[in-house]
């Protein structure tokens, strides 16, 4: 199937990518150091907790501030993983013979948006390694880990999914990942700026989503959110390349 030879291209290039490279370690490096500052934290205050009749446990001391800070670490990274995926086709001229190709316009973004999230999907396996070496010292909260991935795989998706779109306006990495991240940045301003539940800037933050999860809630409606954020801007792709193809 030609999707699978999209993705593996994609991944390819990522593997041999230097940058790619240095932002995976990048990232392992702060995660790990953030898991043990908030480990250390936790076995200073622990004989406290004890004294308390519903203490928090270690993956909500612990495991939940890795995944926040892993989805804001991402949403810094990923406009620079994704600002080639489209850009650079067009800048290298190869876009046109990747649409003219006997493939679909929905397999070649869809190709290049499981490529980036099967790279991403290698950094939530270390995260989730990570977090299971607590078990050793106790009873992990594997709903509160489970609610944490979903919520963190979800908001990567509208992170890649936006970035892909913007690639797709430009023959110019740079601008498109300038660009991601400007609007990301926009995102999280809102997250910034909504002083309370009443407010009706909350519904639109992408952070503000994730945090319900992050705190271990399912809420359907954030769910359904992500998801269609994600489904929007990849369908925005493959109508912008579809122009493109048009007017070949």
């Amino acid at each position: 199937m030609m999707i699978g030879t999209i993705v593996s291209k994609e991944l390819r290039s990522l593997f041999v990518s230097p940058l790619a490279w240095f932002l995976l370690v990048l990232m392992q490096v702060v995660l790990t150091w953030v898991f043990l500052g908030r480990l250390d934290a936790y076995l200073h205050v622990q004989p406290q907790l004890q004294q308390i009749a519903n203490p928090p446990g270690f993956t909500e001391i612990i495991v939940t501030p890795v995944f926040a800070m892993a989805a804001l670490l991402l949403l810094m990274i990923i406009p620079l993983l994704a600002m080639r995926l489209l850009a650079e086709e067009r800048k290298n001229r190869t876009l046109i013979l990747l649409i003219s190709a006997p493939v679909s316009i929905t397999e070649i973004v869809l190709g290049k948006f499981l490529g980036v999230m099967l790279f991403i999907a290698g950094v939530m396996i270390l995260i989730v390694m990570l977090s299971m070496t607590l078990s050793a010292g106790g009873t992990m909260d594997s709903g509160l880990l489970i609610s944490n991935v979903l919520g963190l795989f979800l908001v990567t998706c509208c992170f890649v999914a936006l970035g892909l779109f913007i690639s797709s306006l430009t023959m110019q990495p740079i601008i498109a990942a300038l660009g991601t991240l400007g609007v990301l940045l926009c995102f999280w301003v809102l997250d910034i700026l909504d002083s309370g539940q009443g407010s009706w800037i909350h519904y639109f933050s992408l952070l503000k989503h994730f945090k319900q999860f992050n705190s271990g809630l399912l809420d359907s409606f954030s769910i359904a959110y992500l998801v269609l954020f994600t489904l929007f801007f990849i369908a925005l792709a493959i109508r912008r390349l579809d122009g493109d193809r048009l007017h070949r």
